[in-house]
């Protein structure tokens, strides 16, 4: 029983496909195939249940997987333990971020860090939320940028700015008229929203309560909602007259699209915001590099 094979079969787990799984581990599929069913033969026992279309662990299967976690996270720890005997600051530090925040937060943060800890490289990644989650208890991240609400066992968060939302639209728009935009008028207008699974929608959708009513009449109508995968995705096609969107403010640059194009305007009191929070595991003992972090997010 090796490291790799139970990086393997939580990525298995996780996925719930041996291809996936073998994309997630940079593997091939025979690869991985393998060795999960040379492991299973080790231990003796059926670990998942196959099927044309999905895999899924057995109830002792769960157990195993989750174990597995566990091991990783100490293998991880041990990695960690030796860096810090060199230098907390002289080693790459594996940071995430949400798609939401990422594009616009790294820019920035990444000029403060090479002053701040010039030995100190990020391997970053964007992702969803769940992902990110993911990666962060099992070690293969070592912090994450992600919104509130967050919660995860053995994991500690710091706030480390809220960031409220913005209407984005056409200069030409009735709405680009008004100085600030009532959330509850929004339903009376096409707005375009990020697709499911982004939890940017799910704060745009909490914020603004009518644009649920809206949703379940376009589908009665069948008439599709439209979404997009990202929020520069979003923009273009406001840019392009085909709607409104609401971003957080710090995506709202509308340099890009020249002058006369675009408005942007803010919510009436209370503002819609969202809260982005650094997130950590307890045990991860590079301490400082968590503090020059947040120290040059926050500057």
């Amino acid at each position: 029983m090796t490291l790799t094979e139970l990086r393997y079969l939580v990525a298995l787990s996780e996925t719930g496909h041996f291809r996936k799984a073998a994309e997630q581990c940079n593997v091939s599929q025979p690869t991985l195939s393998i060795a999960v069913k040379k492991l299973e033969q080790e231990l003796g026992i059926c670990l998942f249940e196959r099927s044309r279309h999905k895999v899924s662990a057995t109830p002792t299967g769960e157990r195993i997987v989750e174990q597995a976690q566990a091991v990783l996270r100490e293998a991880q720890n041990l990695r960690n333990l030796a860096e810090l005997g060199k230098d907390p600051l002289g080693s790459v530090l594996s940071v995430g971020a949400i798609y939401t925040v990422g594009p616009y937060l790294f820019p920035r943060l990444v000029t403060r860090l090479q002053q701040a800890a010039p030995d100190m490289p990020l391997f970053i990644e964007e992702s969803y939320t769940s992902s990110l989650r993911s990666k962060l208890t099992s070690g293969e991240l070592d912090a994450i940028f992600v919104a509130l609400p967050f919660t995860e066992t053995d994991v500690v968060t710091r706030a480390v700015y809220d960031e409220p939302f913005v209407v984005l639209l056409p200069e030409e728009h009735p709405l680009s008229q008004e100085q600030h935009i009532d959330p509850a008028t929004l339903c009376m207008h096409r707005v375009l929203l990020m697709g499911e699974g982004h939890c940017f929608r799910d704060q745009v959708l909490e914020a603004c309560p009518g644009l649920l009513q809206a949703i379940s009449d376009n589908y009665a109508r069948g008439t599709a909602l439209v979404e997009g995968s990202s929020l520069e995705t979003l923009k273009h096609m406001v840019a392009s007259g085909l709607g409104i969107t609401v971003l957080p403010k710090s995506a709202a640059d509308v340099v890009t699209y020249g002058e006369h194009t675009l408005a942007v305007r803010p919510f009436t009191e209370p503002v819609p915001q969202r809260t982005i929070v650094l997130a950590w595991r307890v045990s991860y003992p590079r301490h400082q590099a968590i503090d020059i972090l947040t120290d040059a997010m926050r500057k």
